[in-house]
């Protein structure tokens, strides 16, 4: 009876791994785009070298996709609301520009509705899209994104 209970619990514990593999494939778009790579590339408007991001196919895959994301609203001073911020997936003191962590981090968000600042974690939905052409911009955009509660 115990080697039989033993068995299934096997079974349905095997079963809720693949499950929980699988949500975390597809919600945890951070972990993909932290694949990021970058080159230096001469740019003829600067007259300087700079980081070319340098796309893997699984970013290359979201681009122009609806994606879903978690992260952290970077502040502004003097703004309680935002339709135009950075999105971290990191908290504030470990941010990109805290010198804490990379590019990949963050990305450039244009909401549709103003976002209410917090310093807790906030869920996004929006269309992703790579910047693949402005050097002074960060590699990716959220465009078109909602608050999800």
């Amino acid at each position: 009876m115990f080697k039989h209970l033993h068995s299934i619990s096997l079974v349905i514990l095997f079963c809720c791994n693949l499950s929980l593999a699988k949500g975390q494939t597809k919600n945890n778009v951070w972990k993909t785009l932290s694949h990021l790579k970058f080159e230096m590339v001469w740019n003829d408007e600067l007259q300087a070298n700079v980081q070319q991001p340098i796309f893997t196919k699984e970013i290359l895959a979201l681009n122009g996709t609806e994606i879903e994301i978690k992260g952290y609203l970077l502040p502004e001073k003097g703004y309680k609301t935002h339709k135009e911020f950075i999105l971290s997936a990191l908290p504030y003191n470990l941010c990109y520009f805290c010198g804490k962590a990379g590019p990949e981090t963050v990305m450039e968000v244009s909401s549709n509705h103003s976002v209410k600042y917090s310093d807790e974690p906030i869920k996004l939905k929006g269309t992703l899209m790579l910047n693949l052409l402005d050097p002074y911009g960060l590699p990716y955009i959220l465009l078109n994104a909602q608050l999800i509660q």
